[in-house]
């Protein structure tokens, strides 16, 4: 009887081992040594399709799984709800195979989901124009610094604390053999003189992001007007743009490139991604933008139609004047953002923004009660803010995990200085309950 699981009958083992002059499959792996063999020797008894089920099932019940868990954890990935119409929409078939329209003009649908993602994107940051999306927020602030240097012909950029130690790690990859100099400035909430000092006739961009990865809110349009005094640029990096329903757009301070990442617009957390970045610009920087960018005309009979308008890739349009090495997008995230906005609407964004902040602030009122347990800042936040737990930490993380949280970002891998310090993340998901439940075991772990 063939084993159920095993596709290849013995008669065709015979046949694929005379094709190989061998007379059994012990002489297949005679070159490797027979200790380590031995080892890897390991009988597997016949189940019934029925009995292994039951096995793998026993042995996942014995995890708990993630989404049974109540997450305070952010750090640049995002938990928000999302709306079961989404699913449904974006599991058409048709977009499956939509990854890169090659024959735009026949590619209407997703030309226009393209299209309505580049204008949400400026409604929601005030800018001028945005691209077709790109891979993720990191890759986007790398291309938005390339983008910098090449159109002030300046080499050096300035970082303000408090970028996403990822997307920062990105940055230097991109930056590290093309002669930039990347500097990392302290934060200084109050000294903007301090930041006119580091700037000089080299400087092509200063890059902030806002909320930053401590969760700060950082005021931009003062730093705007001292950055462009040096005829620099202005870029923000935003990590959840549900924080632009509620915070003033950059492009109305003066930004001159707002990118980030947009995972949290619709797209579930899982493992790692898929992730989805977005750039924005100012006008007189379209024709430098990676990526594509989608326009809308009229055709022939005058009915409304869109085009692939501008393609700065190197692969098969522009070659070596191209602006950007990005060789495609995130198409089907992009469409899942723009039916994301659709379905909530201004209105329904800022309601989900206002709660995740009421979450936030009842969490750090909470917290900040527990014995010894102190805030990091003193200034405005978003839905994400440090605290700093006394005790063995990685200890009383495991054992929050056990008892079903998972309680924050752990500040002292970003940086020593931060040792003990933890992020916490609150979204509209968050109950009351949960939060009472997890200061309270909180303290008593305390």
């Amino acid at each position: 009887m063939n084993h159920p699981y095993l596709p290849l009958t013995e008669q065709e083992r015979r046949a694929m081992l005379k094709k190989l002059g061998l007379d059994s499959a012990e002489q297949l792996f005679a070159a490797i040594p027979a200790e380590i063999r031995d080892k890897a020797r390991v009988e597997l008894p016949m189940h019934t399709e029925t009995e292994v089920k039951r096995i793998f099932t026993d042995w996942a019940e014995k995890n708990i799984p993630a989404s049974r868990m109540v997450s305070f954890l952010g750090a640049g990935a995002y938990e928000h709800a999302v709306p079961a119409a989404l699913r449904h929409l974006l599991g058409q078939s048709a977009f499956y195979t939509s990854y890169t329209p090659y024959q735009p003009e026949v590619s209407q649908g997703m030309l226009q989901a393209m299209f309505e993602f580049q204008t949400l994107i400026t409604d929601l940051t005030g800018m001028d124009v945005a691209n077709a999306s790109l891979y993720d927020g990191p890759t986007a602030l790398a291309e938005a610094v390339l983008l910098a240097c090449q159109h002030t012909r300046r080499s050096k950029v300035l970082l303000f604390s408090g970028l996403n130690p990822e997307a920062e790690k990105v940055l230097h990859t991109y930056t590290g053999n093309l002669g930039i100099e990347v500097k990392s400035l302290p934060y200084r909430e109050k000294r903007p003189d301090e930041t006119a000092e580091a700037l000089d006739n080299e400087t092509a961009a200063v890059v902030l992001q806002n909320p930053d990865f401590l969760g700060r809110i950082s005021a931009v349009e003062e730093l705007s007007a001292i950055v462009h005094h040096m005829n620099a640029m202005l870029i923000v990096y935003i990590n959840d743009p549900l924080s632009l329903a509620l915070l003033e757009p950059p492009g109305t301070h003066g930004a001159d490139l707002t990118v980030g990442e947009g995972q949290a617009l619709g797209i579930p957390l899982s493992f790692g991604g898929p992730y989805l970045g977005f750039f924005a610009a100012r006008k007189d920087l379209l024709r430098r933008l990676p990526g594509r960018v989608v326009g809308e005309t009229v055709d022939l009979d005058g009915k409304r139609s869109f085009v692939l308008t501008l393609q700065t890739r190197e692969q098969h349009i522009r070659r070596e004047r191209a602006t950007s090495n990005i060789c495609s997008n995130q198409a089907l995230c992009a469409l899942a953002a723009v039916i994301y906005l659709a379905l909530l609407g201004p209105e329904g964004l800022k309601e989900t923004a206002a709660a995740a902040v009421r979450n936030s602030r009842y969490l750090f009122k909470e917290l900040t009660r527990c014995p010894r347990v102190e805030p990091l800042i003193n200034q405005p936040f978003f839905h994400e803010f440090p605290v700093r737990v006394p005790g063995d930490l990685p200890a009383i993380t495991s054992r929050l995990q056990a008892k079903g949280f998972l309680p924050g970002f752990s500040l002292g891998d970003y940086r020593p200085e931060y040792s003990g310090g933890l992020l916490l993340y609150t979204s509209e998901l968050r109950t009351q309950e949960e939060m009472d439940r997890f200061c309270n075991t909180l303290e008593g772990l305390l």
